[in-house]
């Protein structure tokens, strides 16, 4: 998730406005996951996200 943590970096130091904040769920859990939802300059949503462990993408 370093790449995320860079992105999200660099975002907020940019001053950008997020839909949805960044936010961490399953934290601890199989399926971790980062997330951040912002809007492009069209107002499309944009969805960024990171796993903890790729691996246990769909873990229960």
């Amino acid at each position: 998730m370093d790449e995320w943590d860079a992105l999200a970096n660099r975002l907020q130091a940019a001053g950008t406005r997020f839909v949805i904040e960044l936010h961490v769920r399953f934290q601890g859990q199989a399926g971790e996951q980062a997330t951040m939802f912002l809007l492009d300059p069209c107002s499309n949503a944009l969805e960024f996200k990171a796993f903890a462990d790729r691996s246990k993408l769909f873990a229960k």
